[in-house]
């Protein structure tokens, strides 16, 4: 049947500021119905466009949005740029098999909330990273409705430093960040502190120390995610607990398998798979399926443009295990712009999936011409 037979896709690139470059892939099928995809890998486009090249020209014999998991089944990524790739294509066929139903992607799943928490990520939005300027971009999140935050304020830290034992001298102006926006939101609203992988174990257990006596809610990613370091992060997990903290990671992990270790191994409270990078929907379900069995919860990663986030929110709706949801604050009026600003607002730190058929959100292809980074890369049927 015609909306069974893609006959286009093309991979986008829009300029959202200089560190920020948004990646989407578009399908569309006989029908003329176009289901779309996120991809955004920043400062690695040159590698997406070769993985693109890649996978690409498989996707118009191969994909069928009446069976949209098995593309991303039959192409396991073996590498980032690769799964961005496939997630993105994933993405675009769900939201595809969704509209020939006439259902949004979460009734097509099975929804199972019609609220979802989320948290407002701060920290590409702050330009001026001074103290006070972390704390006014708290100010604007707390008066668009947002009750939890988080940050990346160790802009100092990395692991050199801290092997070179000057992490806790390095890591004070992060703290200092931390306290005003702490001061800004008050004491009882969560606060979670990204630390980007830039600690080693023992200047990350000083850190959890002074992090306990902010009331941080989690502590990110604090040591690099290789798993010789898992017994690491079961000890500043453990710690964290003691702490009344939690820990969170695993944000750009690939599938099930790579997750499975740190989960086993105890290494995190609440894990974050993002539907950029894990492989597509079948395998953030099955992560948070198998999490869930481990008493890990999931919050989703999801700090990039308006598909992530509207794609994040269709998950977000059918996962059980669930805590909250990322959402990239105030980065750029592009976020709304790009898709006809329908995304519902905040609400005490809830929101609601966009009404509509398939991601419940399109993009609109006049704001897209003007914002093109470089050359879009086409397949069509008859090429």
């Amino acid at each position: 049947m015609a909306s069974d037979t893609l006959i286009k896709i093309s991979l986008k690139f829009i300029r959202v500021s200089y560190k920020t470059c948004w990646t989407f892939i578009q399908l569309q099928n006989k029908d003329g119905q176009i289901g779309e995809g996120e991809a955004s890998l920043t400062g690695r486009e040159d590698l997406l466009q070769e993985a693109a090249r890649c996978i690409l020209p498989k996707v118009l014999n191969e994909a069928r949005p009446s069976e949209p998991s098995s593309f991303a089944q039959r192409n396991p990524p073996s590498d980032i740029a690769k799964s961005s790739i496939v997630s993105a294509i994933d993405q675009a066929l769900w939201s595809l098999y969704a509209q020939t139903v006439s259902s949004s992607l979460a009734e097509a799943i099975g929804s199972c909330r019609k609220t979802i928490p989320v948290y407002a990520n701060i920290n590409r939005r702050t330009e001026n990273r001074s103290p006070d300027g972390f704390a006014k971009s708290a100010r604007a999140a707390v008066e668009t409705g947002h009750v939890a935050f988080k940050i990346a304020p160790f802009d100092e830290v990395s692991p050199r430093i801290c092997a070179e034992g000057a992490g806790q001298n390095a890591m004070q102006a992060g703290l200092d960040r931390i306290a005003a926006v702490r001061e800004m939101v008050g004491p009882d609203r969560r606060l979670m502190v990204d630390c980007h992988w830039r600690f080693d174990e023992k200047t990350a257990s000083k850190l959890n120390e002074m992090l306990a006596k902010l009331g941080v809610y989690w502590v990110e990613c604090p040591i690099p995610e290789v798993e010789s370091n898992i017994p690491a992060l079961a000890r500043l997990r453990h710690q964290c607990n003691g702490l009344s903290m939690r820990q969170a990671g695993l944000e750009t992990n690939i599938g099930w398998d790579s997750f499975r270790p740190y989960c086993e191994g105890g290494a995190y409270d609440v894990v974050m798979p993002d539907i950029k990078y894990i492989g597509g929907i079948h395998e953030l379900q099955r992560t948070a399926a198998e999490s869930e069995s481990l008493g890990i919860q999931v919050s989703p990663h999801n700090p990039s443009g308006p598909i992530a986030h509207a794609a994040s929110l269709q998950l977000s709706e059918v996962l059980t295990e669930f805590d909250m949801l990322e959402l990239q604050f105030d980065e750029s009026s592009l976020f709304d712009d790009l898709v006809g600003a329908p995304f519902l607002p905040i609400k005490n730190g809830y929101t609601k999936v966009p009404q509509g058929q398939g991601l419940g959100v399109n993009l609109v292809e006049s704001v897209m011409q003007t914002t093109f980074e470089r050359q879009t890369l086409e397949w069509s049927a008859s090429r």
